[in-house]
């Protein structure tokens, strides 16, 4: 292994894992472990490129204050990445979204700003914009930065076509919340292997892409109550609704 100079280089080459007990006889089936990045999600690369992209561009300096609207996962990231790197992190964030996830964006010293759900992501997004103009803080955007994307056509989308290199890959399967992972992996696949099918996945009370009613859902992270403007929807084959329950079902069975 190498010696690294800053926790923020261990983001990204995540493993591929078989599932050995959740698949039909006659599929094989993998699942790209994200939770082994330092700070516990996909989510890490998204904000490590934000970042990255906004000092190359002049757009942050050390002491500078980083605010975003999120549930969660980038928010945990943010905060890490923040730290790291010596900025400030601001966290505008739904009280519907669960307890452990605003106590570890304040274990990394990020700051948190709640919001009443039932304004969604939209809401939150609005607060974080006049929150930024206010106090001159930079803001992320997640679901509108090109930089989130391109992260992951370098980066995670790579990743998976390096460690399938001889091997069959039919089927790519995400959800999607910026859809930075659905939009920059399904690019290059349809690139590099434009027979593989590409699923995404979303709630079925609150289907938005696949032209239904949003509505709050359990899934959280997921499947916000507007389509952002990095999607790509080309690059979708196939939209599946899912039941949520069975959905959080099978995240803790996958856990």
């Amino acid at each position: 292994m190498p010696l690294y100079d800053s926790i923020l280089q261990t983001i990204g080459r995540t493993p591929i894992v078989r599932l050995n007990r959740v698949a039909p006889d006659h599929v094989t089936l993998y699942a790209k472990v994200e939770s082994f990045n330092p700070g516990g999600s996909v989510k890490d690369r998204l904000a490590l490129a934000v970042v990255l992209d906004a000092e190359r561009k002049g757009l942050l300096k050390p002491g500078d204050t980083i605010c975003e609207c999120t549930s969660g996962n980038v928010g945990i990231a943010l905060a890490m990445v923040s730290a790291a790197r010596g900025y400030n992190f601001v966290a505008v964030m739904s009280d519907s979204y669960s307890v452990e996830r605003r106590k570890l964006i304040r274990a990394y010293g990020g700051k948190l700003l709640l919001f009443p759900g039932h304004l969604g992501s939209s809401g939150g997004n609005k607060i974080a914009d006049e929150l930024a103009i206010k106090h001159g803080w930079f803001r992320a955007r997640q679901f509108d930065n090109p930089a989130n994307p391109a992260f992951h056509r370098e980066t995670t989308a790579a990743e998976i076509l390096s460690d399938f290199a001889g091997h069959r890959l039919n089927y790519f399967v995400t959800g999607f919340g910026t859809t930075g992972t659905l939009t920059g992996v399904g690019q290059m696949l349809k690139c590099a292997r434009p027979d593989v099918t590409i699923v995404a996945a979303e709630p079925e009370n609150a289907a938005l892409m696949s032209g239904e009613k949003w509505n709050l859902h359990q899934i959280q992270g997921w499947s916000p109550d507007f389509e952002p403007s990095v999607l790509d929807k080309t690059v979708i084959d196939r939209l599946l609704k899912i039941d949520e329950i069975k959905g959080r079902d099978m995240a803790r069975r996958l856990a």
